[in-house]
């Protein structure tokens, strides 16, 4: 499927499948919506709420980078040291990742550029606060003992990968995560929020970004 690099309504550059009239991130922004969800929404208030300033971070799933870049910027300007892991079945071609304007647009283009040139299935230290682990695999094959304390749940929507919002599924992400530990996503159907609550979640529905109404935010008892 042919993928193709375009602006979103903030500045930030998306990647789209036209076949599929999937983008990557919303169309209000890219930056915008990831730092909305997985930033605001998970990373500031997990660390704001219980003080931790070690932290391991599972994302699923890799994408353009955007969640990890951001990620990368909130541990260095917070000093929080972040253990992040990423899957990424179909990663995006070094020439994509050249055309995406994140790297300007957050004044991080070499860090940008790190991210994605580092080996996958390696452990790299991007600095001193965050290394990245990335993995070319789907969620539905990967397996791991270490357990993490916020999940970044940006698979795309149920009616594209339906097989990515199952209950298997999210029993698996339950137990992956620590006691506390909580799961975001910008996705917020009844379905969703009802396997999530099946398999024990604590289900918040919180304010989405942009025109989206909601979006869900999962803890572990």
């Amino acid at each position: 499927m042919k993928r193709i690099v375009r602006l979103t309504n903030d500045g930030s550059s998306t990647i789209a499948i036209p076949e599929k009239g999937i983008t990557y991130h919303s169309k209000a922004g890219a930056i915008g919506e990831s730092t909305h969800v997985f930033i605001e929404a998970g990373l500031q208030h997990f660390v704001t709420t219980t003080n931790n300033t070690t932290l391991a971070i599972f994302d699923m799933g890799f994408g353009t980078g955007l969640n990890a870049l951001l990620t990368l910027q909130y541990a260095r300007h917070r000093q929080v040291n972040i253990q992040y892991t990423a899957i990424e079945l179909y990663p995006i071609t070094a020439t994509e990742a050249h055309q995406l304007n994140y790297g300007e647009q957050l004044q991080m283009v070499d860090e940008f550029l790190k991210l994605h040139q580092s080996n996958w299935q390696d452990t790299i230290f991007i600095d001193d606060y965050f290394s990245l682990t990335k993995i070319n695999q789907s969620v539905l094959d990967f397996s791991t003992n270490q357990q993490f304390n916020i999940i970044y749940y940006d698979a795309f929507a149920p009616n594209d990968a339906p097989e990515l919002w199952t209950k298997e599924v999210f029993e698996k992400l339950y137990t992956m995560l620590l006691p506390n530990g909580i799961l975001v996503t910008y996705c917020s159907k009844g379905d969703v929020k009802r396997l999530m609550k099946a398999v024990g979640f604590k289900v918040e529905r919180l304010k989405g970004y942009a025109d989206k109404w909601h979006m869900l935010r999962g803890r572990k008892g």
